[in-house]
This record gives structure tokens, C-alpha cells and sequence, in this order.
């Protein structure tokens, strides 16, 4: 039997009569804070108030919903950093199938729990591995041995349908307000852009398709791009879970070669900064992968001047527990927070000539870690300081190195700020 290794509109259409019924018609809302910012019309496509916060049910349910009788009685497996994990689960409950779902350990226990949620006794979890990749070779033998069917979260025609069946959305809801697109941003993960830019090239074929990767995790970008062929990459910056793989399907990287009209990569600190930004401005709670497309409207800030555009909010399982992390990772790229090393005297006064001589008169110290030592003349110290403003850092950097040229500046070694920050 030949192994169907793409998608058309036509199938995303099939995808759609299955699912319909299943899966929440999200919104499709103006953004007066970015087209105001933009200096366009911003639309946003709501998934993160689907069923399950994310884009990754629709795929899920059709993948699994096509399942001849045999195979749902054998159950089924999938491999997932979260998302597509609840997808599989909401689906199982729904179907009444028993589902065996690998997660890596890395996953924010908001998913787990969430994944648990959803599939109540008709799901097993199991947490291995670090990364995706790690997960999925675990999952697969799992399901070799078992003799079950595994449900691709990305590299699968009818997973990637599925996620097509957003765009026939986001078009049908377009079209009662005259609503003509002319860039759409989607996260590239899930198959969610390789499912929209088919669906778009045939009922919307001037919409510029833009996929957004994280910049320490662009597996798409560098395969297509850069090498012009499926790549895995050595080392992958796995903050953006929901984006976060080595390796793109081939089937997802044939659809993006002929489909996606560009890349664009955004700092993992970029994402953190558009997520405070959404929940302070528009009170949407985002996770980062559901950020990445309105994290790179910035990248074409001067393209989409006057145009109208559509972002994917793919995603909103973000972790509470993450959120110090989020604003540190944002102040550290927006360069407000700086972290070093210093020499100080062991001497009454020092402190007082460090703020006195070094900070500006609306810098902050955060972090201050000191240990006296009795037999010598200096101490070591790990100091923090916020910024009010950025620009002030140059002058900050020459009041520190005056004060102990010495010092070593924590923020540009990425090894000693996670030892010790």
C-alpha cells in the first residue's frame, strides 16, 4: 500500500466534516493595541481558547478519528511536549480509546496535569527523556512492541490536516467581514503552518505565508533554508517546548519548501517579552510557542505597514510557575537586568562607595550575594542591577570596570549565568 506523503485542500476539507463537531470554532478578533503599534490591521486568531489551549486537537482528533476498528481497539501511543499530549488525551476520552502517551521530563507539570485532565483513565503517562526527540525513540519502540498505532504529532497527513482546518476557519470568519489577509504569522511546529499554508495557497493565494521559529530551535529554518534538505540540529534551546524539535518531518519540510514564503528566527528573550507584553496590554495568556507569531511582528514591522494581517495564537498552556523565568529571560534581552562579579573591600563604606560611585540614581540592585573573608583584603561578590533604562548601560559597564577592571560581566557567559544566576 503506497504511504500518502502530502496534503491538499481537499483533505483539510475532509478533515474538517470530521472534527466540526468536535472542536470549538475559535475567534477570530481585531487588535486595536497591535494595529495601533503596527500601523496595520492585526487580527488574531484565538487557539488558545480551544478545548484544550492549543491549536493541536484538531490534528489529533483526525489522525486518530480515521483509525479503522482494529486499530482504536489496539489503542494508541504518541510522543509529545504537551499540547498535541492533550489532543490525543481530550480525543481518547472522547472515543472511549486507551491511549499511552510519552512526554519528556522537561515538561511544565501544567501540561502533565492537564494531559491527565483530559484523559482521565483512558490515558497512561509516561515522562522520559530530556527533549522531544529523546521522547519520541522511547514512544515508538513502546508502540513497535505493543503492536499499537502511534499518532505523529507532526509528520502525519492527517495530523497536519487537521491543523489545516484552521485556516478554512480563519477564511470562512474573514469572509463575513470582506476580510482580505495579507500576511498570515503562524509558529512553526505541530504541522500547524505546513496544514495552513496549504489550505491558504489555494483559497488565499496572496496571503504571504511567514512561519516563526525560536532562534535556538529553528530546525525548519535551517533545513530549508540553509541546507535544503531535513537536518537534525546538534543542540536545540528547548524554552519554547510547544517549537522545540532537532528534527523536522519530511513531509512537514516538503509542504514548508513549497508553501512558506519566509522564516523568521526570534530570540527565546524576545518570546518572553510579547508574552508580559500580551498579558499586560491584552490580557491574553500566551505560552511561548503561542507567542512566537506576534513576537515576529516586529521583524517586519515595516513590510505589514498598512496591510492586514493575521497571527496564530497557537497555544495558551503557559505555566505560573514559569513566569519568573519569563521576566527574567525578557529583562536580560530588553538588557534592563545585568549580572557580575566583583572585587569588593573588606572595609566599612564599600557598599556605600559601590552605590554611591557605580549605580545611577534609578538603578536597582536585585541580587547580592557577599562572603567575608578574614585573611584577605578583597571579597567576592555576584551582584544584580536593573536598569530603568537600557541606554544606561554603557555608563554602567565603565562605573564597574572603574570601580574593579577586574570584574568579569555575568550576562555574555551563558554557562557561569546559569551556575550561578
Amino acid at each position: 500500500m503506497t504511504v500518502k506523503m502530502t496534503v491538499s485542500a481537499k483533505d483539510i476539507d475532509k478533515a474538517y466534516l470530521r472534527i466540526k463537531d468536535v472542536v470549538k470554532e475559535t475567534p477570530l478578533q481585531y487588535d486595536h493595541y497591535l494595529s495601533q503599534k503596527y500601523d496595520c490591521n492585526v487580527y488574531l486568531k484565538r487557539e488558545d481558547l480551544q478545548w484544550v489551549r492549543s491549536f493541536k486537537l484538531r490534528g489529533a482528533y483526525n489522525a486518530i478519528s480515521v483509525l479503522d476498528d482494529d486499530a482504536k481497539a489496539q489503542g494508541i501511543t504518541c510522543a509529545s511536549a504537551g499540547n498535541h499530549a492533550q489532543g490525543v488525551a481530550y480525543t481518547a476520552k472522547a472515543l472511549n480509546l486507551n491511549a499511552v502517551i510519552f512526554m519528556p521530563v522537561t515538561t511544565p507539570l501544567q501540561k502533565v496535569n492537564q494531559v491527565k485532565f483530559f484523559g482521565a483513565d483512558n490515558v497512561e503517562i509516561v515522562l522520559t527523556g530530556d527533549t522531544f526527540d529523546d521522547c519520541l525513540k522511547e514512544a515508538l519502540q513502546y508502540t513497535d512492541k505493543n503492536q499499537m498505532t502511534f499518532i505523529d504529532p507532526f509528520n502525519n497527513v492527517n495530523t497536519i490536516s487537521g491543523q489545516g482546518t484552521l485556516a478554512k476557519e480563519i477564511l470562512a470568519q474573514a469572509n463575513q467581514d470582506n476580510i482580505a489577509f495579507d500576511y498570515l504569522f503562524a509558529a512553526i511546529g505541530g504541522g500547524l503552518i505546513s496544514g495552513v499554508s496549504t489550505y491558504m495557497s489555494q483559497y488565499s493565494p496572496n496571503t504571504q505565508i511567514i512561519g516563526v521559529e525560536p532562534a535556538g530551535a529553528s530546525s525548519m529554518y535551517e533545513s530549508v533554508v540553509v541546507h535544503n534538505k531535513v537536518v537534525t540540529l546538534d543542540h536545540i534551546d528547548k524554552f519554547v517546548d510547544g517549537a522545540s524539535v532537532a528534527r523536522v518531518g519530511d513531509i512537514t519540510f516538503d509542504i514548508a519548501k513549497r508553501k512558506v514564503n519566509d522564516y523568521i528566527q526570534v530570540d527565546e528573550g524576545a518570546v518572553c517579552s510579547t508574552i508580559l507584553d500580551m498579558y499586560s496590554k491584552q490580557a491574553i495568556v500566551a505560552e511561548p510557542a503561542g507567542a512566537l507569531s506576534v513576537a515576529a511582528l516586529d521583524f517586519y514591522r515595516n513590510e505589514i505597514k498598512g496591510k492586514t494581517i493575521v497571527c496564530v495564537i497557537s497555544g495558551g498552556n503557559n505555566d505560573i510557575n514559569r513566569m519568573k523565568e519569563i521576566e527574567e529571560r525578557s529583562l536580560l534581552y530588553e538588557e534592563m537586568k545585568h549580572y557580575f562579579i566583583l572585587n569588593f573591600p573588606q572595609r566599612p563604606g564599600a557598599l556605600k562607595e559601590f552605590v554611591n560611585d557605580v549605580l545611577g540614581p534609578q538603578d536597582d540592585i536585585t541580587k547580592f550575594e557577599y562572603l567575608k573573608k578574614s585573611s584577605q583584603n578583597t571579597g567576592t561578590v555576584i551582584i544584580g542591577i536593573q536598569l530603568k533604562n537600557h541606554e544606561d548601560l554603557t555608563q554602567l559597564k565603565n562605573n564597574v570596570n572603574n570601580f574593579d577592571p577586574s570584574n568579569i560581566y555575568i550576562n555574555e557567559n551563558k554557562m557561569l549565568y546559569s551556575l550561578l544566576i
